[in-house]
């Protein structure tokens, strides 16, 4: 009989961090997603998405970004406001397709990485696919009811 070894969790600040550093390096990542603040596009443990290099990224964008010291988030670019002398400090604002309040800014340089495949159970999806995009983009102007939106979505999955 085999013993399955058991399982073990890296920190978000360690694995994201790593994820950061070898997109820098040039590799793309595959991470799993946790956390429900990208519902409905993305689900919590079940999808992965694949990140590459970040240069770009433009609203609308799903980005892994390190809104302060080891603290990252994987949420959707929805503003930005382009500072002239260095694209590199251009402010970014994010948000959570799952959420219906708050957001957080950060700079263009704390951009790590941008989603290029979102990948399901059963499923790759190119980040540029236009049925995605007309999707994001609708769901983006359903903010005013996305409350209750999720709450049939939750009570359906």
């Amino acid at each position: 009989m085999h013993k399955q070894s058991p399982k073990m969790e890296i920190p978000n600040h360690i694995l994201l961090g790593s994820a950061r550093d070898a997109i820098k390096d040039g590799h793309t990542v595959t991470i799993t997603v946790k956390g429900w603040s990208m519902r409905p596009f993305l689900e919590h443990l079940r999808d992965k998405v694949i990140l590459d290099n970040p240069q770009g990224a433009k609203i609308g964008d799903a980005v892994l970004a390190e809104i302060s010291s080891g603290h990252f988030v994987l949420h959707r670019i929805i503003d930005i406001k382009y500072i002239q002398q260095d694209n590199q400090l251009d402010e970014i604002t994010l948000m959570g397709d799952g959420n219906i309040r708050g957001t957080e800014q950060c700079l263009r340089k704390d951009i790590c990485g941008i989603v290029t495949h979102y990948i399901r159970p059963n499923r790759t999806i190119l980040a540029n696919d236009l049925n995605l995009i007309r999707n994001i983009r609708l769901w983006r102007r359903l903010l005013p009811i996305r409350r209750f939106l999720l709450i049939i979505y939750k009570a359906l999955i």
